[in-house]
């Protein structure tokens, strides 16, 4: 009886250790499916294929053996070589293998066991199941041993979940092809690029931002950095509104400085153009109420989640946003700011900057896992207002350098009118891209329309 996690399954990184533990009963398995499912293989080429696309892998059977002969007919059939009982005898031997399976004799018989191949993808299914059935079995032993354990709850808990999302995790689709196989895709996508402008990753509602990053793309980290009062919070609640109301994607907004009703006060005020001061006063105009009944409908039915619970940790924030994408998809996260979340372990660090790398590492991780662009709102430090023309520079991020290190792009948040109040430039904003892993950096300048939340392109005032 196998109870080693199958191939390609890690256990969590970074959490308590956990080991195997034996089982009151047998694991879910079908040996007289297996034994089909490689006789048709062994039988047929057209076979090989329709159980390439049900099982997850040669970790699928349950027998050891099994998985060697799966994995030496793959590998003779990779190589347009001919597979039967005697190439696959052969291959076995060649890498030593041979007496592992039961010798020549074990082989042969599998074709023996199968009187037609043409039932082959049925029961690779019966394969898979008792595979999906086993990694249930042993991602709930495994959390068992997390809980009776000594280790810190939290972080227990994050390893618990990512047991089970390893558990229940299928075959993605693969990202292969040969160079021609979607090349008129590809042109199609440069077509409709060229013609409209149109960024392929998340919008963030400024075109030139957009031209410059071409949206952002999953696994990415975007850190929007300024000094306090100068719309961290407004910038990056401009995106998630142009992520999902506007384009009709989901997101989720974590806000560890507001309330939810506050973000949603922010919200109403940008898309109505309703002044925020009107709506925290109470005292809305009946033009305000026409702009508001006209924008309801479409604020209300915007798949964006706001989350306003205080002192969430970042595994507290990845494992809400694998529920969200489990549920209703995930397209960006905004986390409303980094120096207020904890690392939440039992015993805060005694150096807060090594406690703030840690969570920028620990952020980045949860981008490439959930496969979103995640936005991080943060302070920077008082270099800007040392400085004569108090523009801010990426190594004003206040407390780690592996903030930069771990960002993908840093938008630093300028404004000459916050410090000058007789600025030429009132009213106008920079957002100085001081940092792209995959492309150029520039300063793009939006007009900042303050008293209805929100920034805006140029081109639009």
């Amino acid at each position: 009886m196998r109870a080693d996690l199958p191939q390609g399954r890690r256990p969590a990184q970074g959490g308590p250790v956990v080991s195997e533990a034996p089982y009151a009963r047998p694991l879910p398995h079908d040996l007289a499916a297996e034994q089909a499912v490689l006789g048709g293989m062994l039988l047929s080429t057209d076979a090989i294929a329709d159980v390439v696309e049900v099982l997850d892998g040669a970790a699928d059977f349950h027998e050891p053996h099994h998985e060697f002969v799966y994995s030496a007919i793959l590998a003779l059939y990779a190589r347009t070589l001919p597979v039967d009982p005697i190439t696959v005898t052969n291959h076995l031997r060649e890498q030593g293998l041979l007496a592992k399976v039961g010798g020549p004799a074990a082989v042969h018989d599998l074709v023996n066991q199968v009187p037609t191949a043409a039932h082959a993808r049925h029961h690779a299914e019966i394969v898979h199941d008792c595979s999906l059935r086993r990694r249930m079995i042993r991602a709930g032993s495994k959390i068992a041993q997390l809980g009776y354990g000594g280790a810190d709850a939290v972080a227990s808990l994050d390893v618990a979940q990512a047991e089970l999302n390893a558990a229940a995790q299928t075959r993605e689709n693969p990202d292969s092809a040969l160079i021609g196989d979607d090349l008129a895709e590809m042109v199609s996508e440069l077509e409709t690029l060229q013609r409209d402008g149109r960024a392929i990753g998340v919008p963030t509602g400024f075109a030139d931002l957009d031209a410059l990053t071409n949206g952002l793309h999953p696994g990415q980290v975007v850190i929007i950095a300024g000094r306090p009062a100068l719309g961290k919070s407004t910038l990056g609640v401009d995106m998630v509104r142009s992520c999902s109301i506007r384009h009709g994607r989901p997101s989720a907004f974590f806000s560890l400085e507001m309330s939810r009703r506050e973000v949603q006060h922010r919200i109403v005020s940008a898309e109505a153009r309703i002044g925020l001061h009107h709506i925290r006063s109470g005292t809305m105009t009946d033009t305000d109420w026409v702009r508001f009944a006209d924008n309801s409908a479409r604020i209300a039915k915007a798949p964006l989640t706001i989350d306003a619970t205080p002192n969430q940790t970042v595994m507290q924030i990845k494992s809400r946003c694998r529920q969200l994408k489990r549920q209703t998809g995930l397209d960006l996260v905004v986390i409303d700011y980094l120096q207020l979340l904890t690392s939440g372990t039992s015993r805060r660090q005694d150096n807060r900057q090594q406690e703030v790398s840690d969570m920028s590492r620990s952020i980045k991780l949860m981008a490439k896992e959930l496969e979103v662009p995640v936005i991080v709102l943060a302070q920077l430090n008082r270099g800007p207002e040392q400085r004569t023309d108090k523009k801010p520079q990426v190594s004003d991020l206040r407390e780690s350098g592996s903030l930069e290190q771990d960002a993908d792009i840093v938008i630093l948040l300028h404004r000459e009118d916050a410090y000058e109040k007789e600025s030429p430039r009132a009213g106008e904003a920079d957002l100085i891209v001081g940092k792209h892993r995959s492309g150029p950096t520039a300063t793009i300048t939006v007009a900042a329309q303050l008293h209805y939340s929100r920034f805006v392109d140029m081109a639009l005032t």
